[in-house]
């Protein structure tokens, strides 16, 4: 097997082995992305001094026979989590050159568990997208179908593990925006609980949405990921004191049950939600009969305010985004247009600026949102509309163990096509962003394929800090399944 195709669990059996090193291998990845990603544009930033640099160190660490199971195995990052002395772009003009001086916390955690980092990967600008169409610096495109985009906003994350660009990726999940494009690629996604990993030195979006999460090739990849970058951090207000879980561990613990006494929630608003691909639908309707077949007792559920949620999370978001992203006003960091006449036209044209189509709309909507007369009709309104979405789940989850949808309603669309439409662009989450409104976890596992090869996600959600649940499920659903081992060919 070629080196760049191995997911981190193999790699990490060859280095352990002193089979390969992790130079050879970190510079088998920055070949392949020499010479496939200027077709799919997905790294926007490739460090390669100091790829190889960590791969060597890594080899040195290995040589003593310490290090873990992502010593130097070559991870990629979506560029909105900062990196001390590597630039950080957000995919926006306002921070072309920003180059920040400290490191995320999953940027620290992966560097003292001795992941190598090859560059930053493309994603909508500001996360703020669904197709990474809204990146201010080039297009990426998806693996599967060039013609096609690859989702967003961590379109560049989830191109890069598909195109075996990097062995596994970080992205950022603020209404779906890890699991539709792991959906669209064919990789899996999980979106942790809110507060189960640190926000430190994400940008922000929307602070009480935002989560950082894996995009791996494999759901036990995505599970070594998840006890890689899991825990608390002081430094995140919003961080949870809970202990990691053994995640590898209880995937697979009392294999041969199955999924034996589990029961699925299978909602009624998602299976009869318009505008659903029948391809789509056919695929997860299957997945839904695979996971009976492994002992699974399917109910139905009900999520009564399902219907809300796409306009309730269009007020809070852009609401926050809005205060969030005041900051970027021409005087600290950041682009800064000074030749103006006075500290207003500074403002006005260091954000007219830097900011693209797309942000400069949901900042204007979240901060006409938040407007005095305007705060309790909509802000606070979608706040309580908030409230009874997370007492839906909560209801389901009594008589269910996890709940199934569609990650996506459609398949991967052309470039192009709905770049003209925000509309049609936010309903392309509705089957994700209610988990980010709840603060529960959700992942997308691939499923199946379209019949012009497109790939399908499955969506699992679940309880609060029930992350193990939905990785047990996955991987016994994955193995099943056997095609996750489909790649593209580029």
């Amino acid at each position: 097997m070629s080196l760049h195709k191995m997911t981190l669990t193999e790699a990490h059996g060859l280095l352990r082995h002193k089979k390969i090193s992790s130079r050879e291998l970190t510079e088998a990845m920055l070949s392949r992305i020499d010479t496939v990603d200027p077709k799919v544009g997905a790294y926007l930033t490739v460090d390669k001094e100091g790829a190889l640099a960590a791969a060597d160190a890594a080899d040195a660490r290995l040589a003593k026979g310490e290090g873990g199971p992502l010593t130097g195995l070559p991870v990629g990052l979506k560029d909105l989590i900062c990196t001390k002395g590597v630039k950080t772009t957000c995919a926006s003009k306002m921070l072309e050159n920003f180059i920040p001086t400290y490191d995320a916390t999953v940027v620290e955690k992966l560097k003292t568990a001795g992941a190598v980092f090859p560059g930053k990967l493309n994603m909508d600008e500001f996360a703020m997208g669904s197709t990474t169409e809204h990146s201010a610096m080039q297009v990426t495109r998806n693996p599967w179908d060039l013609t096609r985009f690859p989702g967003g906003s961590s379109g560049g994350s989830a191109a890069a593990v598909a195109g075996d660009l990097c062995l596994a990726s970080l992205g950022s999940d603020t209404g779906g925006s890890i699991r539709q494009p792991a959906s669209h690629c064919g990789v899996v996604g999980m979106k942790p609980t809110y507060g189960r990993v640190s926000r430190y030195g994400l940008v922000a979006f929307a602070s009480s949405l935002d989560q950082i999460g894996p995009m791996t090739k494999s759901v036990e990849d995505c599970a070594l990921m998840m006890e890689s970058i899991s825990g608390y951090d002081p430094r995140d207000s919003t961080s949870v004191p809970k202990e990691v879980p053994a995640y590898r561990e209880l995937m697979k613990a009392d294999e041969g049950q199955g999924l034996s006494g589990m029961t699925v929630g299978v909602p009624v608003e998602y299976w009869e939600a318009e505008g659903v691909d029948p391809e789509v639908m056919a695929a997860v309707t299957h997945a839904k009969e695979l996971l009976e077949s492994l002992g699974a007792r399917c109910v139905p559920v009900s999520l009564p305010h399902t219907e809300y949620a796409v306009a309730a999370y269009y007020v809070i978001a852009p609401s926050e985004a809005s205060s969030n992203l005041a900051r970027f006003d021409g005087v600290r960091y950041g682009l800064s247009q000074r030749d103006g006449e006075d500290l207003l036209s500074l403002y006005k044209r260091t954000r007219s600026e830097g900011f693209g189509e797309e942000v400069k709309r949901r900042i204007i909507i979240g901060t006409y949102a938040l407007s005095s007369g305007y705060y309790d009709a909509y802000y606070k309104k979608a706040s309580q509309v908030r409230t009874l979405i997370m007492e839906d789940f909560s209801q389901a989850f009594k008589a269910c163990d996890f709940i199934i949808s569609p990650a996506a309603p459609t398949p991967a669309g052309k470039i192009g096509e709905a770049s003209d439409d925000p509309l049609e662009m936010y309903l392309s989450d509705i089957f994700t962003l209610s988990a980010n409104l709840a603060g529960i976890p959700g992942m997308s596992v691939p499923c199946g394929f379209t019949g012009q090869g497109l790939p399908v996600g499955l969506q699992l959600l679940g309880r609060h800090f029930d992350e193990a649940t939905l990785l047990k499920v996955a991987w016994h659903f994955e193995r099943a399944a056997d095609i996750s081992k489909a790649r593209p060919t580029l």
